[in-house]
């Protein structure tokens, strides 16, 4: 490498922390070059020249398997802060002078999540700020955590039973537990029901690796009993139709109910607890100003106030 070659990588600090951070989420320098719109090359170069100016190595080399030295894990709580803070200047500046016209903000949600907790929130969002491009991902559990973790989306929105040690959950809203079933069920007309009797019918549950089935699982063993499933279907629309049409009988959150539907409902906070939503967060990340704004309107809609700092 030529001395001028050396110089312009060792003079540009930012873009070394940039491609750096970049490599650390992405977990490749392949998809940090492309997201960076580099060669490979170059981003290699500047992780190089700033292991030499720093006196450091940041990555263990295992093929092709980047992880990070604790140098490296050092060095990453201390960038990432700070190139977030310098990319977001110019949104930032002008979101303290009242000015948020532009942007992009990602928000990772399921399905009843999209359909029940947020469009009112997405509604105040999108007309007071129509420029910023809005994009909600239709992604749960498993998924959901691994956008988060990849700053591909800036928060999730939904409910959360075990909160990893890297995320953190801050409740925005919370709905009662009920038990829905046909119109001319045998239990229809009953204003409140036990688990035996629930144990008799067939149940409609969400997928198994949802928090619904793992409430449900929990709840029942607690009483030394088991429970029978007809059918796993995803989203609370499907599964009211599927109740509505006698194929079983369900246990679901009454934000899903809009009076509407041709079931009979009957309360279950008996047994079960209240279902609580809320934001979804890395730890350590730094949220944009579209992103704050949204929360901020969030929290407004179900009567909130931020936690203290």
């Amino acid at each position: 490498m030529t001395t001028d070659k050396q110089s312009y990588y060792k003079n540009n600090r930012l873009k070394q922390m940039r491609a750096f951070c970049e490599v650390v989420r992405t977990g490749s320098i392949t998809l940090a070059a492309q997201k960076l719109f580099l060669s490979q090359p170059s981003v290699t170069l500047q992780i190089q020249a700033m292991e030499r100016e720093l006196g450091v190595t940041v990555f263990e080399r295992r093929g092709p398997v980047l992880k990070l030295t604790p140098d490296g894990e050092t060095l990453y709580a201390l960038a990432e802060p700070l190139v977030k803070g310098i990319d977001g200047l110019q949104e930032n500046f002008a979101a303290q002078h009242g000015r948020l016209e532009s942007g992009e903000l990602n928000i990772g949600a399921g399905e009843s999540t999209i359909l029940y907790i947020l469009p009112e929130a997405v509604r105040r969002f999108v007309a007071a700020h129509p420029r910023i491009q809005l994009k909600i991902h239709n992604v749960t559990g498993r998924d959901g955590l691994k956008m988060l973790r990849a700053d591909e989306i800036d928060f999730a929105v939904g409910s959360m039973l075990d909160v990893p040690d890297d995320i953190t959950y801050q409740p925005v809203a919370t709905f009662d537990p009920v038990l829905i079933v046909p119109l001319g069920h045998p239990l229809a007309k009953k204003t409140s029901v036990t688990l035996e009797e629930i144990s008799q019918y067939g149940l409609i549950l969400p997928p198994r690796h949802l928090s619904t089935w793992r409430m449900v699982k929990y709840v029942f063993q607690q009483h030394n009993l088991t429970f029978m499933v007809n059918l796993e279907a995803g989203g609370w629309e499907v599964i009211k139709k599927y109740v509505e049409l006698g194929m079983g009988i369900s246990i679901v959150t009454d934000i899903c109910l809009t009076g509407h539907e041709k079931l009979a409902r009957i309360p279950l906070n008996e047994y079960f607890p209240q279902r609580g939503y809320g934001l979804v967060l890395r730890k350590g990340r730094f949220l944009s100003p579209q992103a704050r704004r949204f929360v901020d309107i969030l929290r407004e809609v179900y009567g909130i106030e931020a936690p203290e700092a």
